[in-house]
């Protein structure tokens, strides 16, 4: 039974991302002298993974379906200077700032999907313009705006208890959003007919557009998730530190889309799971915090990032090719069966 269990799990396309995990965590507790029960409550991995994961997961499912979107460096600066303009500087309800913020990201996400679906521009450069695009528009609008490139805000208490709050005096609430948006997607993408359309695309978008799924409507929708999700974090963070600056959200990029492969999911599409993107965003977090609390040379943290990352990477490669590879012996055993009986 243990052997049966051991089995299925490595051709689960998460199983990569779970081992890596468990590996990066032994790792700093043998080697760095981590006492586990202080650091696997400690805020400042979990904070950090639960803002990385609510982009992340749409990233995700556009990997999965053939497209990247990097203009969430841009969309996260934009969300929370968008809702400290309006609600600080204009003082207008919080809850107009909070939809401009959405609104924002949903214009975005339909300017990538449309400009993605309408021309043969690959959504790579399409992103990229729409991120650079989007840094000018921030500074400038912020310059013209309130003459200054940082905004104040004071949101009032049920805002900040939805989206910017410290749970515990240090957990931010963003880690319950995160956990509630890996549940439903986890749903839509694995019990819905929509998560197979995701992977048809990814797979091969032509032969899922001749069998009827609209991959244009699609892929239009799932841009806007991404865009709206990082336009969220920006926000929730505005909420929270009662200010927004132009800048930041660039490491969002790198972190995000490293996240997603360390969970499983393939760059050319067609391949993973939201389980494994979610404990690839939790092993980059420990990856990136761990270093912290161990009494390893500072100096040695990229490097020791670098080829955690990379063995994580290897580990996944690994168990995809054993998910890919697991169930053609029973097929063929099943082959091998019907033609017995045939005969």
């Amino acid at each position: 039974m243990k052997t049966q269990f051991l089995s299925k799990f490595v051709t689960r396309p998460e199983a990569g991302s779970v081992m890596s995990f468990v590996a990066v965590i032994l790792f700093f507790v043998i080697f760095g002298g981590v006492q586990l029960s202080n650091f696997i409550g400690a805020a400042s991995w979990v904070n950090l993974a639960a803002n990385l994961g609510v982009v992340a997961l749409p990233v995700g499912l556009l990997m999965i379906s053939g497209e990247l979107d990097i203009s969430i460096g841009a969309m996260i600066p934009a969300g929370s200077m968008s809702v400290a303009i309006l609600s600080g500087y204009y003082e207008l309800p919080i809850i107009v700032g909070i939809l401009g913020a959405l609104a924002l990201g949903v214009a975005v996400g339909l300017v990538n999907g449309l400009l993605t679906v309408r021309t043969s521009v690959p959504s790579l450069i399409v992103t990229l313009g729409t991120l650079v695009a989007m840094q000018g528009v921030i500074l400038s609008a912020s310059v013209l705006l309130t003459g200054n490139a940082s905004v104040a805000l004071s949101a009032p208490e049920w805002s900040k208890a939805i989206f910017g709050n410290l749970v515990g005096g240090s957990y931010q609430i963003i880690i319950l959003w995160w956990i509630g948006l890996t549940a439903v997607y986890f749903f839509i993408v694995h019990y819905t007919r929509y998560g197979n359309w995701i992977f048809a695309m990814g797979g091969d978008r032509d032969s899922a557009r001749n069998a009827g799924i609209p991959t244009d409507r699609l892929t239009i929708w799932l841009f806007v998730l991404s865009s709206t999700s990082a336009s969220f974090v920006g926000m929730c963070g505005a909420i929270l530190f009662n200010s927004a600056q132009v800048s930041g959200g660039m490491n969002y990029i790198f972190n995000a889309v490293v996240s997603v492969v360390v969970g499983g999911v393939l760059l050319t599409g067609g391949f993973g799971s939201i389980i494994g993107i979610f404990f690839g965003t939790l092993t980059f977090a420990v990856v990136t915090q761990g270093i912290y609390f161990t009494d390893i040379d500072r100096n040695w943290s990229s490097l020791i990032i670098g080829v955690m990352l990379l063995v994580a990477v290897v580990m996944n490669n690994s168990f995809r090719k054993m998910a890919l590879t697991g169930s053609k012996p029973k097929k063929e055993k099943q082959k091998l069966n019907t033609t017995r009986a045939a005969a």
